[in-house]
């Protein structure tokens, strides 16, 4: 007879065997007791957690027949009945698992759907489970809806996913959802005692514990780690040998990490890291191992009587936690989980572990360098001009890299002298000074502080409104430009910013070789602008080299054009206001009447001035 793996052989028959999901297994069995049943069910959680183990057993809960025979929808189904026992082996005609993984078309569900207007063959009720229903096709999804939102009431649907996220929500609202959750790595280790218990195989507590982590809140990979670890023990669950095959650390490598990062010693956390290299063993390994007992000496350092009484490792942890601060821990564990996600990014791993033991340790300032420095302590001048210590703080890893990083500042600038009795504060170390620049007449006591005062430039809103208020002056040289300007606007030889700032700007002089205009805006002098605005000119028999300058504009060809569209709006506005039957109309309305809008015509080329 061939071996039966320990996930197959002790996969949960009934609800009472479930492990780590009370919340569904309670909703399930009171479901199943007042015979309140949902048409579709959908069961969402990580690999190994007992989605399809629920779904079977649903199954045989709404099929079984009692071991007489004479049995209903039950929430203990028997198990030694016909349709238990074909559903546990797999041949229950009436239930019908699809893999949606590799049958993800529409084709595969257009098919399963075919058996449900055939009502059940054995049993009381058809169960269709789909398993990774998140792999169905979108035109999968649709061809399902319609039986799925209204089935007949003898077949019963049965989901199951890893990521509902990718699930449709119109799936989703048709459907009762359970999210089974991961469980605890005490759970996992007490399943694992009763299964080893029955299996006759020795186990520490220190390799289950480890077997427990490993699993990261997968039965099912805590069984099948189970099976490996004891091929590889020979038998047996051994601490050591369990730590071997996962590749963990042992907890006394991070002991002694974690003690000379505590006491700065530089030499035996370089040698660790090089001896965690020839050992082969893994450096996120050995990480986690930190995160995990720096995140234990933080409770114990924040609740001293915290501790679990029956952890081996409990003495050490708190043998540690009374050398290191509080905020060094807090530190430091913040530091193991990022470093974690550094390791892939290094082309060695043990490079990268050593920098960020490195980066632990530079936190660690000797005391000689930070004497002086600590933020909040305070002296007193005595009598006789001493000081004397009045009060001082513990001093925080964010002062400790303050520290390192001004070893090598400046010396203390030495505080006046003051009557005995008042209170200084130590002064931080002063920054460098600014440049003292003498004023002419004055002696060298008088200098004073240069310090170079910025003009905030006008903003753009402001400037714009000032050009629009500005009166159009007219220029003899602006009718000249203005009649230039139109003609190359008319010819379409001069576009985009080229156009515009021919007509922002303003001709303030000009002789036989070179014109002179003046604009506004700095953003319409530019080279390619002025350039292509001089072969414009050339073109139309102007060979004139062309200077721009920024500056107040009085007279440009677009302020001509707005003074004349005014000015037509204003005549437009005189006629329709003074028309007679505009008048009489007026007369006829004793409440008056309001023009809304006037829109002159458009000028033509030659109405233009």
């Amino acid at each position: 007879m061939s071996y039966l793996v320990l996930a197959r052989k002790y996969r949960p028959k009934t609800f009472s065997q479930m492990v780590g999901q009370g919340h569904v297994v309670q909703a399930l069995s009171n479901a199943l007791t007042r015979q309140r049943l949902h048409h579709a069910y959908l069961f969402t959680g990580t690999r190994g957690v007992g989605k399809t183990t629920v779904a079977r057993i649903l199954a045989k809960s709404l099929n079984c027949q009692g071991a007489d025979g004479q049995g209903g929808i039950t929430a203990t189904p028997c198990g030694v009945c016909q349709a238990c026992v074909d559903i546990d082996g797999g041949r229950f005609i009436d239930y019908t698992e699809l893999d949606a993984a590799s049958n993800r078309g529409v084709d595969e569900v257009q098919a399963l759907l075919e058996q449900a207007v055939y009502k059940p063959v054995q049993g009381r009720f058809k169960v269709f489970m789909i398993d990774e229903v998140h792999m169905l096709t979108g035109h999968a999804f649709n061809a399902m809806l319609k039986t799925l939102e209204e089935p007949p009431e003898y077949l019963k649907f049965v989901l199951a996913t890893t990521d509902p996220q990718k699930v449709p929500v119109t799936v989703l609202s048709r459907c009762l959802q359970f999210n089974l959750r991961p469980m605890a790595p005490e759970t996992v280790r007490e399943h694992l005692v009763e299964v080893l218990g029955a299996e006759g195989v020795e186990a520490d507590a220190a390799a289950l514990r480890l077997l427990a982590r490993a699993a990261r809140g997968s039965m099912r990979d805590a069984l099948s780690l189970t099976d490996q670890a004891i091929a590889f023990g020979n038998g047996k669950l051994e601490e050591a040998a369990v730590r071997q095959m996962l590749g963990s650390v042992d907890n006394s490598y991070v002991f002694r990490l974690i003690e000379a990062l505590a006491a700065g010693d530089g030499r035996c956390v370089v040698e660790m890291s090089e001896t965690l290299r020839l050992h082969g063993l893994s450096a996120a390994s050995t990480l986690e191992e930190m995160s995990s007992v720096l995140q234990r000496m933080a409770v114990l350092q924040a609740v001293p009587d915290g501790g679990d009484p029956s952890d081996a490792d409990g003495a050490e942890i708190a043998r540690l936690a009374a050398l290191m601060a509080a905020d060094e821990t807090q530190l430091l564990y913040s530091m193991c989980l990022h470093g974690r996600g550094e390791l892939g990014l290094a082309p060695d791993e043990y490079a990268a572990l050593t920098m960020v033991l490195l980066r632990l340790l530079a936190f660690k300032v000797p005391s000689e360098r930070v004497e002086g420095l600590r933020p909040a302590e305070k002296k007193t001048l005595t009598e006789a001009g001493r000081p004397v210590l009045a009060s001082s703080t513990l001093v925080s890893a964010r002062a400790l890299a303050n520290a390192a990083a001004n070893v090598a500042a400046p010396a203390v600038r030495a505080a006046p002298a003051t009557p005995a009795g008042r209170v200084l504060p130590v002064l931080d170390p002063p920054r460098l000074p600014p440049q003292r620049q003498a004023v002419p007449g004055a002696d060298a006591t008088s200098q004073v502080v240069g310090v170079p005062v910025r003009v905030q430039p006008e903003s753009p809103r402001d400037a714009a409104a000032g050009r629009s208020s500005a009166p159009l002056v007219r220029t003899e040289e602006g009718d000249f430009w203005h009649a230039t300007v139109h003609r190359l606007v008319e010819q379409q030889a001069i576009v985009a910013l080229v156009r515009e700032l021919a007509l922002q700007s303003q001709l303030v002089a000009r002789d036989a070789g070179h014109w002179m205009l003046r604009v506004e805006r700095e953003s319409l002098n530019q080279p390619a602008s002025r350039e292509r605005l001089r072969n414009a000119l050339l073109a139309a028999g102007h060979d004139v080299h062309l200077g721009v300058e920024v500056g107040a504009v009085t007279d440009s060809p677009a302020r001509r054009n707005a003074a004349a569209a005014a000015e037509k709006q204003r005549a437009a506005e005189e006629i329709i206001l003074n028309d007679p039957f505009v008048q009489s109309t007026r007369h006829d309305f004793p409440t008056g009447w309001k023009i809304i809008s006037i829109q002159p015509a458009p000028l033509q080329p030659s109405q233009q001035e």
